[in-house]
């Protein structure tokens, strides 16, 4: 599909990759006359899948029929006026589409929860709870000796994690990265390649099944606070093997323990992240250490921010009393659909056309990715601009310490969501 001349063919530099939580902005991209984009380099799975994703013709449809975009907004205005207890959810989107998601949460009424708020709420919680000592990326680039990584190999999230944080060439305060030491704690068959340094030094495994991270990570922080283990091994890892990890630790000049959400996937997730921030604690009597909650993925980072500075709370938020309301159980996606809580459900999805809304029998409104494919269609489908793509926006990086601006790189004919989402608002309080 050709389209407007105003993005000539070109070689394209410092492209951020608006979906991912490393906002890697060093991207080469070449885009033809039609506006096609080619990954140059550096090589990433992940960037190549988003900016090479075949251009999709898709128009706005109503129940599977195309539709014109005002019909499609008309149809959504209905449901929302017709609904009780509307959910905002999806919102994999950039910081200015998450302000309009609130704009319209606040003057409907309706409830928000991000489709990753799954692996998002273990972080929050613990935040909330007890606060933590965490670090950027840039001082995890530039200070880092010993980086221990809990239940997770990264790359299997952040392709590109070793590549720019750990094994890069220059970093202010140590003087050759390749010595760095990588530790893995927990897990199974993880593909630890990327730990290994760019002189040949093996990162050192500490595998255990994943349901059993919790215990030892309790005999972690034991041990780290002085405490003697009387148990020969904790969940296959001998006390010998955690003894010495608990002394590198203190030994090192600056200690990073790195995580994801998603990875630590067993009941009360937590509790074993309270358990890594009270060993960062406790390192910092007497040496310097950091942890390094890693998210960011399908804009979950940007929608929290941006919910905790304009209401108060971060998602898993309503607004159905007149006033944010945080409840991260109640507010629940699935928990309200499952329960029939909610009667309307609108899912807005920018980045990744595979993140379908989940089954349910509330009437729906997908606002999203040109490419999204439906088993059953929805009330209505809204197609968008891509940000960072096809419309300029603005996303936070995964330590949420850097709001990077994201470029627009080629012409659409489709609407952004706050467009879509500005108009929604617009004809209810019209009508």
């Amino acid at each position: 599909m050709t389209q407007s001349p105003h993005f000539p063919a070109a070689s394209l530099e410092a492209v951020a990759h608006p979906a991912d939580g490393l906002l890697s902005d060093d991207l080469k991209l070449d885009r033809d006359a039609d506006g096609n984009l080619a990954l140059t380099s550096p090589p990433c799975p992940k960037s190549k899948a988003f900016f090479e994703q075949p251009r999709s013709n898709a128009t706005p449809a109503i129940q599977g029929q195309a539709s014109t975009l005002d019909a499609a907004i008309a149809k959504a205005t209905e449901i929302f006026r017709a609904a009780r207890h509307p959910l905002l959810g999806g919102l994999a989107t950039d910081v200015y589409g998450m302000r309009a998601v609130m704009n319209l949460a606040e003057s409907t009424g309706a409830t928000i929860d991000h489709m990753n708020s799954k692996s998002s709420m273990k972080n929050i919680l613990v935040m909330q709870n007890s606060g933590w000592f965490v670090t950027t990326l840039s001082e995890v680039k530039n200070r880092v000796d010993l980086l221990l990584v809990i239940g997770t190999d990264i790359v299997s999230y952040f392709p590109r994690f070793f590549e720019r944080v750990i094994w890069n060439q220059e970093a202010m305060f140590t003087e050759n990265t390749a010595e760095r030491e990588i530790v893995y704690l927990g897990g199974r068959n993880l593909d630890t390649s990327a730990g290994v340094s760019p002189n040949g030094k093996q990162p050192d495994v500490l595998p255990c099944d994943l349901d059993r991270v919790p215990e030892v990570l309790a005999a972690l922080r034991a041990l780290v606070a002085g405490k003697p283990l009387k148990a020969d091994d904790v969940a296959g890892i001998s006390r010998t093997s955690l003894e010495k990890l608990a002394e590198r630790l203190k030994a090192a000049e600056y200690s990073v323990i790195a995580w994801t959400g998603s990875a630590l996937d067993f009941p009360h997730a937590e509790l074993s992240i309270q358990n890594i921030v009270g060993v960062v604690q406790e390192l910092n009597k007497t040496t310097r250490s950091a942890g390094l909650p890693l998210s960011g993925n399908d804009g979950d980072v940007t929608a929290y921010n941006v919910s905790t500075w304009i209401s108060g709370y971060p998602f898993r938020n309503s607004y159905r009393r007149g006033y944010p309301d945080y409840d991260p159980y109640h507010y629940d996606t699935n928990r309200l659909l499952a329960e029939g809580e909610v009667d309307a459900l609108v899912w807005i999805n920018s980045f990744n056309p595979e993140r379908l809304p989940p089954k349910h029998q509330v009437p729906t409104i997908v606002i999203g990715h040109p490419s999204m494919q439906f088993e059953q269609a929805p009330d209505v489908f809204i197609p968008i601009a891509i940000p960072g793509l096809e419309a300029n926006g603005a996303q936070f990086r995964s330590d949420s310490s850097v709001t990077l601006p994201l470029r627009k790189l080629r012409e659409t004919k489709l609407p952004t969501l706050s467009d879509v989402l500005s108009g929604i608002e617009s004809a209810l309080k019209t009508a």
